[in-house]
């Protein structure tokens, strides 16, 4: 992670937000003391996608509309 100050940023912002862009997390500090992080931000689009993948490494697929072969105990 890199720390830079804030006047830095404000006279290069466009640099420091490709860098965050492609992946970088920038901490801003304030004479010498932290005060932000530039982080990336997710992308849901991806996340989601993997989510599903593993999803379906997982899941069983099957028939659920036909009956089955179990007798259900059945309250009176």
């Amino acid at each position: 992670m890199k720390k830079i100050a804030v006047s830095t940023l404000r006279e290069n912002l466009s640099v420091y937000l490709k860098k965050v862009q492609n992946g970088q997390t920038i901490t801003i500090t304030t004479r010498g003391r932290e005060m932000a992080i530039l982080v990336p931000v997710k992308n849901k689009r991806k996340q989601s996608t993997k989510i599903l993948q593993d999803l379906g490494k997982s899941a069983v697929i099957g028939d659920i509309v036909s009956p089955i072969e179990e007798d259900w105990e059945v309250m009176k």
